[in-house]
């Protein structure tokens, strides 16, 4: 191990968990601002006074109160599906969906590391296709016949969009369920922001599985799977990280389920998103996202984290994606846009990016 761990720090490879600091924040997922909302803290406060501080036990056992339900019934209806499922974080939800739906697995190269993570813990034979390319994608459904095809609607890294209506018609024709995680569509994307699938039009198609985190535009914590009302049953019956896991605390979710609410009449604040995310697309030079998301390449793995570094001594927070974190294995800064940062504090942390850029041609 601790010669691994020397190889990591020669290659600029370390991580380290700090506390953070006071910082205008384009670092964090909170897209819409929605997590310090008075209506969202208050729904919070109010749940956290009648049911204590944890939710007492697993879904099946203690655990569930009628915020969960109504979480849970709330999101289906956002979402167009019938029936919804909630898990203590967007990555159980994409474990325990995964692995309820056994069988092969096709995953976009591109996807989140807990859909790759799901696939291979499922047991079954999982490949990959090249991002967004849908003649080999065409080509690998020919050739492993999956039960599952697992994207994104709103990729985390490079935050382009997935053409969700052309992949729903090849999962079709091959009989494979398309499995969408819609963690930086939710809120930001869609009619009312209830998604990348609702947008192309594939509401409650019952070929279509829904998973989401409520820790982005929400600004809350917890996962959930949407879909057919038996797939539901299935999870409730056989899901490990349902049946075993301990259910998201109430207080959370009644934050999470006043956040919903506030999402879905928050055109004005999707609008400011937009507006905001393209602006600091042709400031840093990086393609127009399709949400909340930009990454900006920055060279080697040692030079973005030094760039991180600059921003955060000058007052700004912002991420550092490195390999394998970066599915194109590229080094880059993550940057994510915050409605809730002021517009002024918001056009000083372009500016700081920018100029701490690192210099292309010093190694």
């Amino acid at each position: 191990m601790t010669r691994k761990a020397d190889l990591r720090a020669k290659a600029g490879l370390t991580r380290t968990a700090r506390v953070r600091a006071a910082a205008i924040d384009l670092a964090g997922n909170d897209y819409l601002g929605l997590s310090r909302h008075p209506a969202v803290l208050d729904a919070a406060a109010a749940a956290l006074a009648e049911h204590g501080l944890g939710a007492g036990g697993s879904r099946l056992v203690r655990g569930t109160t009628d915020l969960h339900e109504d979480f849970e019934a709330a999101f289906a209806r956002h979402t167009g599906t019938e029936t919804a499922v909630l898990y203590s974080s967007g990555y159980l939800a994409n474990l325990g969906a995964v692995a309820a739906l056994a069988g092969p697995v096709l995953l976009d190269a591109h996807a989140h590391a807990s859909l790759h993570d799901a696939a291979r813990l499922a047991g079954g034979r999982s490949e990959t296709f090249a991002h967004n390319d849908l003649d080999d994608l065409e080509r690998q459904l020919q050739a492993l016949r999956p039960s599952i095809v697992a994207v994104e609607s709103v990729y985390s890294v490079l935050g382009d969009a997935a053409p969700l209506r052309e992949l729903h018609a090849l999962t079709s024709a091959h009989g494979a369920l398309l499995l969408v995680d819609e963690a930086h569509a939710i809120g930001t994307v869609g009619p009312h922001g209830s998604g990348g699938v609702a947008a192309a039009g594939l509401a409650g198609d019952p070929g279509v599985i829904v998973t989401a985190t409520l820790s982005k535009a929400l600004g809350a914590a917890g996962g959930i799977v949407a879909g057919p009302a038996a797939l539901r049953r299935h999870l409730h019956d056989t899901g490990r990280t349902f049946v075993y896991d301990t259910a998201p605390p109430p207080a959370v979710i009644a934050g999470a389920g006043a956040a919903l609410a506030l999402a879905r009449g928050a055109d004005g604040a999707r609008g400011e998103l937009a507006r905001r995310a393209a602006l600091a697309a042709s400031a840093l030079g990086a393609p127009v996202p399709a949400a909340g998301v930009l990454s900006p390449a920055a060279g080697d793995a040692r030079a973005a984290a030094a760039w991180a570094e600059r921003c955060a001594a000058k007052g700004v927070a912002v991420g550092c994606f490195r390999p394998p974190s970066t599915p194109d294995h590229r080094s880059r800064l993550r940057v994510t846009v915050n409605t809730g940062v002021p517009e002024a504090d918001f056009t000083k942390a372009l500016a700081v990016i920018e100029a701490t850029r690192p210099d292309p041609n010093s190694r």
